[in-house]
């Protein structure tokens, strides 16, 4: 008990830092509707107000039952380590390329696998593209998406030392949601930059499930996802949903995927509604 009471003190600092990480991230956005307004830059303001919000409302749920839950599934799943990888350098770098890495599937998945798109679609609903865009992740994303960590800590990597290289996946990709910074050549394909993350959250039929890869894009490349930026980009899902209320933004594929069940009338056929692409 005191070894979980200890590992709680130190992520629940972790987690004050993507708060105030996250704040820090809300003012620079704000920065930008500025120049966008002294500039006379066409800005959908509602949307941003919109992703505001929902980084408001995810600080609020990290603070409390979030974070705790996050904390203490990670700390059951260390006790269950098959090794114990030692803390230095050499590791600090393996933990960060097994981050992205399994950053890369989780963020595949939540793309294949409509329960998990469910989650994930709030990030892409929005048809604007900014740095706020970046905080627009679901409310009950925090929920979830430790398991697709887990098999970093069962082989051995230290929960702290875990958490902090996903930190830097997560961190890394603020400033590539960006309309201002124009390709950076061959570095668009090796790097998860505004180029490539751009095509990312295009609805354009080839822009469709490209690029998944958090720091790097050599999973892409590897893995056959890797796309370049070409036609200009529509953003936004291939149906939008037309609202920016938060709490809509938030339910609306959860609506639509319950719909869908109801209409199935086999286990056979509701499952693979569920665990089916969107």
């Amino acid at each position: 008990m005191n070894d979980l009471n200890k590992r709680f003190s130190e992520v629940s600092e972790l987690l004050n830092i993507i708060d105030i990480f996250t704040l820090c991230i809300i003012s620079l956005g704000l920065l930008a509707i500025i120049y966008d307004r002294i500039s006379n830059k066409a800005r959908v303001y509602r949307e941003t107000g919109a992703n505001i919000v929902i980084a408001i409302g995810n600080i609020l749920l990290n603070l409390t039952s979030y974070g705790l839950i996050f904390i203490i599934a990670l700390w059951i799943t260390e006790q269950a380590a098959f090794t114990d990888i030692p803390i230095n350098n050499w590791t600090w770098a393996l933990a960060i390329l097994a981050a992205d890495f399994s950053y890369y599937w989780m963020h595949r998945i939540e793309h294949r696998v409509r329960l998990f798109w469910a989650i994930h679609s709030v990030h892409h609903s929005s048809t604007e593209f900014d740095l706020t865009t970046g905080l627009r992740l679901a409310w009950i994303e925090s929920l979830f998406e430790w398991m697709f960590f887990v098999p970093m800590m069962l082989i051995g990597f230290d929960l702290i030392q875990t958490i902090v290289s996903i930190l830097i996946v997560i961190a890394y990709q603020t400033w590539i949601h960006t309309k201002y910074i124009k390709k950076l050549g061959w570095l668009d394909s090796v790097f998860n930059t505004p180029s490539t993350h751009r095509v990312h959250h295009g609805s354009n039929s080839q822009y469709i499930d490209k690029n998944f890869g958090g720091i790097l894009m050599i999973w892409d490349q590897l893995f056959g996802s890797y796309q370049a930026e070409q036609e200009t980009v529509i953003y936004g899902l291939t149906k939008n949903i037309g609202t920016s209320n938060p709490i809509k933004i938030n339910l609306f594929e959860w609506i639509a995927l319950y719909r869908d069940l109801r209409c199935k009338n086999t286990t056979k056929k509701k499952a693979f509604c569920l665990f089916g692409p969107p």
